[in-house]
């Protein structure tokens, strides 16, 4: 293994740079880049401070962290609704999992500059007027655009600034709601709850959800009743942001030290992940994420080996400090029993906090090419990973979802009874399917009364 350099914001550069853009243009890149690093920061460090405490309570079993969001954002999604909505979702979820589990649940959404995705070919070709016709894939909003043509897929810099802008509007109006614009989320008797007299549905587990929401709605009614005003201002309600750093000219322009911390912050979200495709040991993103402050994520999928995830550890938090490292894994039911006991016993007594992403490995295409995934994989690959979780002696700390709160039909399966042949009826999203409102909710109520049979 190759010792690792003295770092700097820009120690990166000497690595191959794995999915990173090829702009035509190096001057505007310098433009772009430059004009990020005079922008003011997205978050602060004292946030990213607060969620390492977080973090670092989940590790010692004292906290959840509930991950979710988008697969892509986009820039045209930039809006009230689209926003609210998702941390409505979140919102609620959250007070479903802490119901099961008797702790705080930490909510880490994938917005304010989810702009940027791997994609597995650089080229996509489609058939435009009878002729095959070859283009760079979408890389999401941060790099170009989705419309087929040669000018909109062409890699744009001005775009990371462009995203820098929307991410920043983003964050202005998820604060604003945080600081007390949820009036009615934290009640169960405002949610809707439809999916509940859904034929498929069986009647004990209809009976779970119903007892669930009737013990939720009555403790949040007391804590109201003995603090004699609302729920909304008995706490602040708290998000944290994130997002997959994949491109390392964005994350690096907004790094930098701040007064009377040590050390380089990444300030472009609270909670930066590395994808599987872009965590090799030796490669440019493993190089950028060592050296900043943000507690890091790293996805593991089902080729990972005992060893990769020992050198990560070291390379990534060789102080073994607390909330600093996350792992997240993406195995796919078919895969997690074969894959992810020997990665749990790979650590000793390091600290990380194991987080289990079950949509990754749970794709599959119809039979009419649609892109789908199924919601009874992945709830047997959440129950697996418990399963593994509980024979190692090891504790799952979390969950890394991709969602909506819009009532999307992208995903087959779950109560809210979408088929293949409903997929058709309102699928939204850019790149991966994601689950809606009502399949969250429900996978939250169903991992809720698993964790708390646990905990009886």
């Amino acid at each position: 293994m190759t010792a690792p350099v003295t770092w700097h914001p820009e120690s990166w550069r000497s690595r191959l740079a794995a999915h990173q853009t090829r702009y035509p243009d190096e001057s505007a890149v310098r433009r772009a880049v430059g004009k990020l690093c005079s922008l003011p920061p997205l978050v602060t460090s004292w946030e990213i401070e607060d969620l390492r405490e977080q973090v670092a309570a989940a590790q010692r079993g004292e906290r959840f962290i509930l991950w979710g969001g988008d697969c892509a954002e986009t820039l045209d999604d930039c809006r009230p609704d689209v926003i609210t909505s998702k941390l409505k979702i979140l919102l609620q979820m959250s007070l479903v999992l802490v119901h099961g589990l008797h702790r705080p649940v930490t909510r880490v959404g994938r917005f304010a500059g989810q702009y940027a995705k791997p994609r597995s070919s650089p080229t996509e070709t489609r058939e435009v007027e009878g002729r095959a016709v070859t283009l760079p894939s979408y890389f999401g909003d941060l790099v170009n655009a989705a419309e087929f043509s040669e000018a909109a897929r062409e890699p744009d810099p001005h775009m990371m600034v462009r995203g820098y802008q929307h991410a920043a509007m983003t964050m202005n109006f998820i604060r604003s709601l945080a600081r007390g614009g949820f009036a009615d989320l934290h009640h169960p008797e405002y949610w809707d709850l439809s999916f509940f007299h859904n034929a498929d549905l069986s009647p004990q587990r209809k009976g779970d959800y119903e007892r669930m929401v009737r013990e939720l709605g009555e403790g949040l009614r007391l804590m109201e009743a003995i603090g004699e005003e609302s729920i909304e201002k008995l706490a602040t309600v708290q998000f944290f942001t994130s997002h997959e750093g994949l491109n390392l000219l964005y994350e690096s322009a907004q790094t930098r030290t701040v007064p009377r911390r040590e050390g380089y912050y990444d300030l472009t979200t609270h909670l930066p992940w590395i994808g599987e495709r872009t965590r090799d040991i030796e490669g440019a993103h493993i190089e950028f994420f060592r050296g900043v402050r943000n507690p890091v994520g790293v996805k593991l999928g089902p080729g990972a080996t005992a060893d990769e995830v020992r050198a990560l550890a070291e390379r990534l938090n060789p102080g073994d400090e607390p909330g600093r490292l996350i792992f997240i894994t993406r195995m796919g039911a078919g895969k997690v029993g074969g894959a992810l006991p020997a990665l749990l016993g790979a650590l000793g007594g390091r600290r990380v906090l194991w987080v289990c992403d079950p949509m990754h490995g749970n794709g599959m295409v119809t039979t009419r090419g649609v892109k789908t995934r199924s919601f009874d994989a992945i709830m047997d690959d959440l129950g697996q990973t418990l399963d593994a979780h509980e024979a190692a002696g090891t504790s799952l700390g979390g969950v890394h979802i991709e969602l909506t709160g819009e009532d999307v039909t992208e995903c087959v399966g779950g109560a809210s009874g979408v088929t293949e042949d409903t997929l058709h009826t309102n699928y939204a999203s850019p790149c991966d399917p994601r689950l809606n409102y009502q399949q969250s909710l429900e996978l939250a109520f169903r991992l809720s009364g698993r964790l708390a049979d646990r905990r009886r």
